[in-house]
């Protein structure tokens, strides 16, 4: 091991003891995590959040759906959409496309990632979960509904049942019991696709979807 990487290891040590020695046991978490006095308090939370973040949220209830969904279609101009082939609100996806291109997720990527990049002006998922804290969406990923239509498409819609909304991460995961067996694939979008790469000024839409918008049903 050189000295210089020697240096450096003993540093880390000695700022950790310190560290240690100076928390009590007594003393306050670091971290507390942010939890809602009611719900009213969480969904106002997640609503300011996300669009603080330059999505946009709309709510309606379940029966809604597709005409809210047909709306947001027609709004952004989608002619081509993807979607998966499974979820609760599969049926109200069909019905909002009408006579736009709906194409379904049930082919390799490699068969179609031509027409996936260039051709798909949106994507539409279902939220697995969200948290009202940083106002993000959680997204389980499988077969059905491969992560790539969060990612890819320039619109992305998904779909939040209300009853979902958690007040912060470490509520989530303990509640769904995530201790127990970790999920395989996990997507957490707080917002459309960002980045600071270029001197270091934050922008948006620079890669993947530029826009983000949320269908947040209130009876669910």
């Amino acid at each position: 091991m050189s000295q210089a990487r020697q240096a450096i290891l003993a540093r880390l040590r000695a700022a950790n003891v310190q560290a240690n020695h100076e928390r009590s046991p007594d003393s306050e978490p670091v971290y507390t995590p942010w939890q809602a006095t009611d719900d009213a308090e969480r969904t106002a939370r997640f609503c300011e959040q996300l669009t603080s973040n330059h999505a946009e949220i709309y709510r309606c209830t379940s029966a809604g759906l597709t005409e809210q969904l047909r709306q947001i279609l027609e709004q952004v101009g989608a002619r081509k959409v993807a979607a998966g082939t499974a979820g609760d609100y599969r049926d109200n996806i069909e019905a909002a496309a009408g006579a736009i291109s709906l194409v379904p997720f049930d082919q390799p990527i490699e068969d179609w990632k031509a027409s996936l990049f260039a051709d798909m002006d949106a994507g539409i998922t279902h939220v697995h979960a969200a948290i009202a804290d940083t106002g993000t969406l959680v997204l389980r990923p499988d077969e059905t509904e491969p992560r790539t239509l969060s990612l890819v498409p320039p619109c992305h819609i998904a779909i939040v049942n209300h009853s979902t909304l958690t007040d912060n991460f470490a509520t989530l995961m303990d509640t769904q019991h995530w201790q127990q067996g970790l999920p395989t694939n996990v997507v957490l979008i707080s917002g459309p696709s960002k980045t600071a790469d270029i001197q270091q000024t934050l922008a948006y839409g620079a890669h993947g979807p530029r826009q983000l918008i949320v269908v947040l049903l209130e009876d669910k």
